[in-house]
């Protein structure tokens, strides 16, 4: 079996920097984390709120602290930093090569969809930002890798996509339709959702947006571990 991840991510319209941080670490006992934070409203400020974060939870994994006590550390430690004014929200998808799993660890209202073939099951057990008080826990959700796998993560600018033009994004729907493609990638199914999301807000994205994908398929290469990474650039 082989994982592929992919990512798709714009900024809210004609803000130049997005409040949504991204980053891939590799942990120490095999495997890798995908770290997905969004700050607070948008722009430098909410930037630097996911920054903080990212970076908290990163360290950490990096030091072989597990997901949830990462997420937790790094809510107490934006809590204290933001003296409980400011929220985060935290998705970490972890390939954990040791266990043979993959983690997700959410504090995010949004939820997530982990699909088995054409099969899309929500899951969107109340789950509350980072930062909000000193007792917010991580909703961890451990699953075995097996081939046929796809999960779908967002941020909140997917879920309210639509919505100021009384055309709210249906994110179940749209997932449905790209798995009936003959066998989509992640960055086509990421794609696909950003595209349908931006286009709802009439090509204005009220908010900036992440959509991550990881799937789980045959290996059908060689053992070369890849990763690309396309950054527009403006002016």
């Amino acid at each position: 079996m082989e994982i592929q991840i992919a990512v798709a991510k714009v900024n809210k319209y004609a803000v130049s920097e997005s409040g949504d941080t991204l980053e891939v670490i590799e942990r120490p006992t095999g495997g890798v984390s995908v770290v997905l934070a969004d700050g607070q409203t948008s722009g430098r400020g909410a930037k630097a709120v996911s920054l903080l974060v990212v970076r908290k939870v990163i360290g950490l994994i990096a030091e072989g602290v597990r997901d949830g006590a990462a997420a937790r550390a790094a809510s107490d430690a934006l809590y204290a930093d933001k003296a409980g004014k400011v929220t985060c929200t935290l998705n970490i998808a972890s390939v954990d090569l040791h266990s043979k799993t993959i983690v997700l660890t959410r504090n995010n209202p949004a939820p997530m969809f982990i699909c088995r073939g054409e099969a899309v099951d929500i899951h969107n057990e109340e789950s509350i930002s980072l930062g909000t008080s000193r007792h917010v826990r991580p909703i961890v959700t451990e699953i075995g890798i097996e081939a046929g796998l796809t999960i779908v993560i967002f941020s909140d600018g997917i879920s309210h996509a639509g919505e100021r033009v009384g055309r709210p994004m249906d994110v179940g729907q749209a997932i449905h339709s790209i798995l009936d493609e003959q066998d989509p990638t992640p960055q086509q199914i990421a794609d696909f959702l950003l595209e349908q999301a931006v286009h709802l807000d009439d090509n204005r994205p009220a908010d900036d947006i992440s959509v991550l994908v990881l799937k789980v398929s045959t290996r059908t290469g060689d053992n070369v571990r890849r990763m690309n990474v396309r950054l527009p650039i403006h002016g």
